[in-house]
């Protein structure tokens, strides 16, 4: 796990070498072990490395061909390298790195070679004769990589931040995007919070040369459907799932440095400890961040697990004070601003102190299999389109009379499902996550007409409705949308930054592309969530305890509106005052907002705010213009 730096035609820069060195300065911590840079009359790159795999300096970066005709730039782990690496028996191997695997690749399959790579990654190769830069990033976007391009040179960087730190590239907020963030707290690929910056999207490559420019996608869930299923009996289903996932832990247990696991006793990562533990000589490390208020803390249910499978287990018990004095090391650590992260934060630091440098997480399991409310809930929506043969005017009406007999978030999320044009998902589903909705936006923006709903786009595009070729269960429909805008711009962003904050890698099974292309392709009959996550648990079987299984949900969660009202109301004033200042949000509107959340009331929660002092910190902090 690394970090990668570059610079395609520098030639309007007086100083390549002095920039490219600053922007892997900004970004040190993604890999402390070692940096390096390469600059010619064309191209500058630049490299963090974290040692995972192969730790000795033969496989610092960038790294060479044999005859330095390629030069990589690498973050990431392809997990089934050594499969590759003795596929290519005439190719002459230096190292025993993953990264010199996708040099070996790319010099034997051209762009082809990220067809062969089971892994996380983003990177970058210079073809020095003939002039060409190949950039690619993984299946799922589990590894970021941000692009600036301006019609004359491309920058990109595995950290926003370091992006930055090139004079090509301007400090000036994306009003569209700054919309996106206030609807959902995060901003969705492809862009960014940053004017002119873009994300290289999940599953796409780029290829450049003096007179050709291409940004194209290799993969796409919907065209990689695996329909083995359609043939398999439920038993045979299950036998697949377990196989796949088994297959997919083992991959990622490849390290040359000491592991473990996020373990916090529910269902996803006590199948991926349990999973490590069958296929692991050794016990295996467990991390759980406990609380205080025991009625609220998952703890007990890890230390099952943790007992079951004689992990070397470490509970990280924290109070909401210990939580409140590591808030300002997390928001510094953020990349990206984010309404969310800190919890990753701190377990990832706590992970890091005691030791590990590589850890595996449950993140992907809810997205998968059907974990979420939204799958039933979408599955019941299916039976009520009887509603939208009422005239779009009763339909109002009745929204009204909702909202004046309860009047909450919950209502007003109902009245704009019932009164959306078709009740189809890509219709209602931006609804879902959606924080501030867009009427509370253009009074607190002064923005009478919005830029269109970023969920709204990916779901229109990726989810053909009127298709009757589009033959993927509706259930995994539900899933593609989760995993296009919630997993990937908020939680894979949040791990990466927050865990990198750290130099720790995370990885994370359940993304594995030959499981999710599997499980997309099962009938909603043996996914449906009739019991949580019923696939998953029946296809693990004995592996997952019934107090596991049939624990109840827990409730608890950090005193954020007291502190906001307390301890952190300064430092909440201050930074909503920065987006006040900076022209972003109306004075009066914003205040009249705070001052509701002051008295408590239910449509201004702190949930709403907080995303609003976090993105007037992370402006501040990193000099951000309008």
């Amino acid at each position: 796990m690394c970090g990668i730096n570059g610079i395609y035609n520098i030639s309007k820069l007086n100083s390549p070498l002095q920039e490219m060195e600053k922007m892997i300065a900004k970004q040190n911590h993604r890999g402390p072990d070692a940096s390096g840079t390469y600059v010619n009359d064309f191209v500058a790159f630049g490299h963090n490395r974290l040692s995972i795999i192969d730790l000795e300096a033969s496989s610092n970066q960038p790294f060479y061909s044999k005859d330095n005709k390629f030069i990589l730039i690498f973050n990431g782990e392809i997990y089934n390298y050594k499969e590759i690496r003795e596929s290519l028996p005439d190719y002459h191997f230096r190292t025993n790195s993953d990264t010199e695997v996708v040099l070996a690749a790319y010099q034997t399959w051209g762009t082809n070679c990220v067809h062969q790579f089971n892994g996380m990654f983003a990177f970058a190769i210079w073809d020095v004769e003939k002039r060409t830069l190949f950039i690619a990033r993984d299946r799922l976007g589990i590894k970021p990589l941000y692009i600036y391009d301006n019609n004359e040179s491309i920058v990109f960087s595995s950290e926003i931040r370091s992006l930055m730190e090139c004079s090509l590239v301007k400090k000036k907020i994306d009003k569209d995007s700054f919309v996106d963030y206030l609807r959902y707290n995060t901003v969705h690929a492809p862009k960014t919070i940053i004017e002119g910056v873009k994300m290289l999207m999940p599953g796409h490559y780029i290829w450049v040369s003096d007179d050709e420019y291409k940004n194209e996608p290799y993969w796409d869930i919907n065209k990689y459907i695996n329909r083995k299923s359609d043939n398999q009996s439920y038993e045979e289903i299950k036998m697949d799932v377990k196989d796949r996932l088994t297959k997919s832990v083992k991959r990622r247990l490849v390290a040359d440095v000491p592991f473990g696991a996020f373990l916090s006793g529910g269902i996803d990562s006590s199948a991926i400890v349990a999973l490590m533990s069958e296929v692991s000589d050794k016990p295996v490390k467990t991390f759980n961040i406990s609380f205080a208020e025991e009625a609220f803390s998952e703890a007990k249910y890890a230390r099952i697990i943790a007992k079951k499978y004689k992990t070397d287990h470490t509970e990280i018990k924290l109070t909401p004070a210990d939580f409140l004095a590591e808030l300002p090391s997390a928001l510094s650590g953020m990349d990206h601003p984010s309404g969310d992260g800190p919890n990753s934060f701190i377990v990832s630091k706590a992970t890091k102190e005691a030791g590990v440098t590589m850890a595996l997480s449950g993140l992907g399991g809810d997205e998968l299999f059907a974990g979420y409310d939204i799958f039933p809930r979408a599955v019941s929506l299916l039976d009520k389109k009887w509603v939208y043969s009422f005239p779009i005017g009763i339909r109002r009406l009745i929204g009204k009379a909702l909202k004046i007999v309860k009047p909450t978030i919950a209502s007003d999320k109902t009245v704009e499902t019932i009164t959306q044009k078709y009740l189809e998902l890509p219709f209602y589903y931006p609804i879902n996550r959606q924080v501030l909705n867009d009427e509370l936006i253009s009074k607190l923006t002064g923005i009478g007409i919005l830029p269109e709903n970023a969920v709204y786009r990916i779901g229109l595009n990726g989810i053909d409705v009127n298709a009757p070729g589009f033959k993927s269960p509706f259930l995994s429909k539900v899933s593609y949308m989760e995993m296009n805008t919630y997993m990937q711009n908020v939680l894979l962003r949040d791990t990466d930054q927050m865990s990198m904050a750290h130099s720790l890698e995370v990885r994370v099974p359940f993304l594995d592309h030959e499981l999710i292309e599997y499980v997309y392709g099962v009938a909603d009959e043996h996914k449906f969530p009739y019991s949580p996550k019923k696939l998953l648990v029946d296809s693990l079987g004995d592996l997952l305890p019934k107090e596991i299984v049939n624990r109840p949900k827990m409730g608890f969660t950090f005193p954020w509106d007291q502190w906001m009202k307390n301890e952190l109301k300064d430092f909440c004033i201050k930074n909503l005052t920065n987006l006040v200042d900076r022209e972003l949000l109306d004075k009066k509107q914003l205040w009249d907002m705070w001052d509701r959340f002051l008295k408590g009331n239910q449509k201004a929660t702190w949930s709403r705010l907080w995303p609003l002092v976090v993105l007037g910190f992370w402006l501040e902090e990193n000099e951000v213009e309008v």
